[in-house]
């Protein structure tokens, strides 16, 4: 399967969004105690989260630094969400593996304690990934560098 380096910021969006959609519902699913969902549901934000960093490393390695054409109060209002999304996304990673971790050796109660974190800033990290796609790729004409086409 071969997609375009130009359309993998789009497929990554939609990681993101499909990660942090799985995340509402994994949320959803042990809130009401049916845990057999809650953990398909996280599998599947981590495959999400998995396959998008996997093609965001690429993207990234492939095409260079995308930068960013906005002007005025948008551009430190972008540069702030980017900033937080990716400190927390790199603070998320260790977390999310100490959280499965915790489920995988039916420690519970060491487990729902880093959850109540791993799940708000996960969810951000997912949601705040959609929004700087939408800034750097549809609200704003990207500057890609010349190499891609």
């Amino acid at each position: 399967m071969f997609i375009p380096v130009k359309s993998l910021p789009s497929v990554n969006a939609a990681l993101n969004g499909a990660a942090g959609f799985f995340l509402v519902l994994a949320y959803i699913f042990i809130r009401r105690k049916n845990v057999a969902w809650h953990r398909w549901c996280v599998f599947a934000a981590l495959a999400c989260s998995v396959a998008f960093l996997s093609l965001y490393l690429y993207l990234h390695f492939t095409a260079g630094a995308i930068r960013f054409s906005g002007q005025g109060w948008i551009r430190p209002v972008y540069f702030s969400i980017l900033v937080t999304h990716t400190i927390l996304a790199m603070v998320i990673v260790p977390l999310v593996f100490v959280t499965l971790a915790r489920a995988l050796r039916r420690n519970f109660a060491m487990h729902r304690a880093i959850a109540r974190w791993t799940l708000p800033l996960w969810l951000y990290v997912s949601v705040s990934g959609v929004v700087v796609y939408w800034l750097l790729y549809v609200a704003y004409t990207p500057i890609w560098p010349t190499r891609v086409s």
